[in-house]
């Protein structure tokens, strides 16, 4: 991670429109985006996008970063505004489609480009992607980000305890939907 006050110059600089600082800020948080936007929707091609268009949002919005929180939560929660929104907008498109093609409408999951993923992998994504966003969004950042409830409040514009809420919802969904069938088998 970049120090501190190397972060603030870049933050700083970039707010006066200096892109070279921004991409530094870029460089340096891209793992941890696109990391989240991947866990937020599933698929390495919208994590792309949606990774680009947090960065995007960010430049445009920096003004608004005041510094309460590390330049990290606020990124993170414009992350995961980007990926809320995506998930809106992934919804209504699959209404239209549904509206055009009626009750025999199916849409085949894709296959992540040749990505391997070993099925204990595949299985948690599609639970993750099973949870409300909200919870989804909980979760990653608590538990892949790493952080503390209330930085992942700061991230989301929740409480604290609303966190806790939807951090401990999440999980006891993914417990019960992960839970292997043959538990409790004889012999097992």
């Amino acid at each position: 991670m970049v120090e501190l006050d190397e972060e603030k110059h870049w933050l700083e600089h970039s707010r006066q429109g200096d892109h070279a600082a921004f991409e530094n800020l870029i460089r340096n948080y891209q793992t941890m985006i696109h990391s989240l936007t991947y866990r937020m929707t599933g698929s390495l091609a919208d994590a792309d996008d949606l990774s680009q268009e947090t960065f995007i949002r960010a430049f445009q919005q920096l003004a608004s970063f005041r510094g309460d929180s590390k330049f990290s939560s606020w990124l993170c929660r414009v992350a995961v505004n980007a990926c809320l929104n995506w998930r809106q907008r992934e919804r209504r498109r699959a209404e239209v489609h549904e509206q055009w093609a009626g009750d025999n409408f199916s849409s085949p999951v894709p296959e992540e480009g040749g990505e391997l993923l070993d099925e204990n992998a595949r299985n948690v994504q599609a639970a993750l992607n099973r949870l409300p966003a909200k919870q989804r969004a909980a979760i990653i950042l608590t538990v892949y980000e790493e952080m503390n409830h209330a930085e992942a409040a700061r991230a989301l514009g929740c409480s604290e305890a609303t966190v806790s809420w939807r951090v401990f919802a999440a999980r006891t969904k993914l417990k019960r939907w992960l839970k292997p069938a043959d538990r409790g088998m004889p012999g097992r």
